[in-house]
Formats: structure tokens, C-alpha cells, sequence
């Protein structure tokens, strides 16, 4: 094995290392005041192409739809939602629930804050 390609592995290594796929309980607050909880696990690429290469999945709310149905489980790791219930939801939930839950698939909690590049905190220096 040459040094390059051992340096390329031990970057994949640190990579995957560095993955945490443990699932993380999101909760957000419905329409009617209730808080709504459910696990998800971090996106990977692979459920990244999953979600668009599903019907709807070429549209931003029907990719971030999809990306529910996929992620969102409950605290024993089984789906919320299945595939055969995407219209139900589109049709027979309020929006503004969908979209918190949405966001909240897609959002990584454990993402540090990112800083305002417009505050002189938070501006570079060179």
C-alpha cells in the first residue's frame, strides 16, 4: 500500500469516526399548542438520494416530506409514517405542523450555533 493511499484512508477513517448516527429526540410544538415528540437519526448522502429519487422528492417540500417519512421514528426506532400515508399528510395536516417537523429532520441538533458574519465577533480576520 503506498503512503497516499494509506493518508486517503485514514481521512475516510477520521470520517466515519467522526459519525455519530446515534438517533436524537426532536420536539416540536404543533398548531394546537401540544409538543410532539420523535427521534431521527443525522442525514446521510445515501438517504439524501433516497428522499429525492421518491415520488415528489424534485420539489423542496416534497423532498423535506419524503425526509420525514424516512427519519422520523419513535424512541424504539420504528418509522412514523410510511410511504402510503404521504398524502394523508399532505392533505389532512396542517401545514405548519409539517413544516416544524420537516425542519426539525433536517436540522442537526448537535450543529454548533453558526456565527453572524455581519457582527465584528463573528468576522474574519486575516
Amino acid at each position: 500500500m503506498t503512503p497516499r493511499h494509506n493518508a486517503m484512508a485514514s481521512v475516510l477513517q477520521r470520517l466515519k469516526d467522526a459519525a455519530s448516527f446515534k438517533p436524537t429526540k426532536r420536539t416540536v410544538t404543533l398548531t394546537n399548542g401540544d409538543q410532539l415528540e420523535f427521534w431521527s437519526t443525522p442525514l446521510t448522502m445515501a438517504e439524501r438520494e433516497a428522499a429525492t429519487d421518491m415520488l415528489g422528492g424534485d420539489t423542496p417540500n416534497g423532498f423535506a416530506l419524503n425526509l420525514l417519512v424516512l427519519k422520523a421514528a419513535d424512541d424504539t426506532g420504528r418509522r412514523l409514517f410510511q410511504v402510503g400515508e404521504i398524502a394523508e399528510l399532505k392533505n389532512e395536516v396542517f401545514d405548519a405542523d409539517l413544516q416544524a417537523m420537516m425542519l426539525a429532520v433536517i436540522t442537526n441538533p448537535e450543529e454548533p450555533k453558526k456565527l453572524d458574519m455581519k457582527s465584528s465577533q463573528g468576522s474574519a480576520k486575516a
